[in-house]
């Protein structure tokens, strides 16, 4: 499942994005491009490709086995996050992949252990939008190479079943690594941040739109097109 989005920030174009979805069988392999455009591109230079893989369980819930995120901005190019996750007395460990451009220790294994990276929580959270009904809530430990935090989740009622449509509010919680603690690409925000995601009531479980704050103005990233395969894709 390919799809591409366009994102809006304060109402003017700032990105576009490309999102690929592999969960057939009994594994997932996921890709994510992002192209910076206007203001945000002129100020950052940003954009990146991410990939992640692993097993679904039982349950269906994504358990990661490697991921890896290449990304340029204005000061630094060919910058990468790799990280393999790796079982270890009876838990999974997010360890950094030989081929990471990191400059700073990673967190504590405390942290970075029984966490997922940000596509296999898009899994998890599309999992969770499956199998539970409105009002049921939900925590997803997520790890992004440098900061570790919770997405908590809750399913919201359906204002109108004939639209088509599922609808959940997340909060993404901060945990470590936030305010300059490992962080080499700027100083990221500790409060709180409120997400709004709907995505396809059906069996695709497809993203059609997600808002979230950034520096106080609402980032909307908004479901455009999809393509039968990723090279039809013209974006």
């Amino acid at each position: 499942m390919v799809a591409n989005y366009s994102a809006y920030w304060a109402g003017l174009p700032a990105a576009n994005i490309r999102l690929t979805l592999r969960d057939g069988g009994a594994g997932y392999h996921d890709e994510i491009e992002i192209t910076t455009l206007g203001l945000p591109h002129l100020l950052s230079r940003f954009r990146a490709t991410a990939s992640a893989e692993g097993r679904l369980a039982a349950d269906r819930q994504a358990e990661p086995s490697r991921y890896l995120a290449a990304y340029d901005l204005r000061k630094r190019h060919d910058s990468r996050v790799s990280m393999l996750f790796v079982r270890r007395a009876g838990a999974t460990v997010a360890e950094r992949g030989p081929d990471d451009t990191s400059r700073k220790p990673p967190l504590a294994e405390g942290f970075r252990k029984n966490s997922v990276d940000p596509l296999s929580a898009l899994e998890r959270i599309r999992e969770a939008l499956r199998t539970a009904g409105p009002g049921r809530r939900f925590t997803i430990p997520v790890y992004d190479g440098a900061r570790r935090f919770d997405i908590d989740g809750k399913i919201l009622p359906r204002n109108n079943p004939a639209d088509g449509t599922l609808r959940a509010e997340l909060t993404l919680r901060p945990i470590a690594g936030f305010r300059g603690e490992t962080s080499e690409d700027g100083d990221p925000e500790d409060a709180p941040r409120k997400v709004e995601l709907t995505v396809t009531d059906d069996a695709r479980l497809l993203p059609l739109s997600i808002t979230v704050p950034v520096f106080f103005m609402p980032l909307v990233i908004r479901f455009e097109d999809r393509c039968p395969t990723a090279r039809s894709c013209s974006k």
